[in-house]
């Protein structure tokens, strides 16, 4: 099995080149892909497959089949979504230039050079109302948000570097029935946060696009349409901007080295 691993802001994942959609790609065949110790290592799998391969109804040419690293099908990744535009571009498949990718969550618009930063239409996020989370027995108050996924990202305001993500935060089940990306932010400037994330499927994570775009709509709410944010993850730093309509997400997408899995080992 060909594999290509790329990272988003150190977000990582195992490229799985499947243009015409043959792969079999079983739960158990992604956590042991995924595997940091036993396998290559991720924190997500991208199945690259033409959209045409499969029965998903979109324009776009390509389609990002998108595992978590547990097995789990997710609808959307904002880091994964800038790591496959940039795999469809290295490898040929696709032009520098602006086009749309398939996406669980819908089209997902792409912009990006020969080398570079990789920019992301993301959709407008959808801000549903007040939940809570509970880390370590205190309890944070946090906003519903839906990226094309679940999020709920809570403001604290000490350092979010104090917090103990080795174990998954809790949440009502009732509330987020088909789990939840928690996301702790902090304000460090104007228009400028912090913030750590875990990851429904994958744990603790260096970096969430989908999140960090879930955390600007948090902080921007109530602000007048159209702002631009930082966003520091442990992984480095992504720009989200808001403007009223839709949202965009830019940042890193690096792919680091290719290879081929060991025959009979998957």
């Amino acid at each position: 099995m060909r594999f290509v691993k790329g990272h988003g802001t150190e977000n990582d994942f195992v490229i799985l080149p499947d243009p015409d959609g043959v792969l079999d790609l079983t739960a158990e065949a992604v956590v042991r892909l995924c595997d940091r110790r036993a396998g290559i290592g991720a924190d997500g799998v991208l199945r690259v497959v033409r959209t045409k391969a499969t029965d998903v109804d979109a324009d776009a040419e390509w389609f990002m089949d998108y595992r978590n690293a547990d097995g789990s099908i997710a609808e959307m990744c904002g880091n994964g979504v800038r790591v496959f535009a940039r795999y469809l571009v290295d490898a040929g498949l696709a032009p520098p230039g602006e086009w749309d990718l398939a996406t669980r969550a819908g089209p997902r618009r792409v912009t990006l050079g020969p080398s570079g930063d990789v920019s992301v239409e993301m959709g407008r996020p959808e801000l549903l109302g007040p939940a809570e989370a509970s880390l370590a027995g205190a309890n944070f108050a946090g906003e519903r948000v839906s990226v094309g996924n679940p999020h709920l990202a809570c403001r604290v305001t000490g350092p979010v570097a104090a917090l103990d993500l080795s174990r998954a935060p809790d949440f009502d089940p009732a509330v987020f029935p088909a789990g939840v990306n928690v996301e702790f932010f902090r304000s460090v400037g104007e228009r400028h946060v912090e913030m750590r994330v875990y990851e429904r499927g994958s744990g603790e994570t260096r970096s969430c696009g989908t999140g960090t775009v879930a955390v600007a709509a948090a902080a921007a709410r109530g602000e007048a349409d159209g702002s631009e944010w930082t966003v520091d993850v442990l992984g480095g730093r992504l720009t989200v901007v808001l403007d009223g309509e839709t949202s965009y997400l830019k940042g890193p997408a690096v792919l680091v080295a290719e290879g081929e899995t060991r025959p009979g080992w998957i």
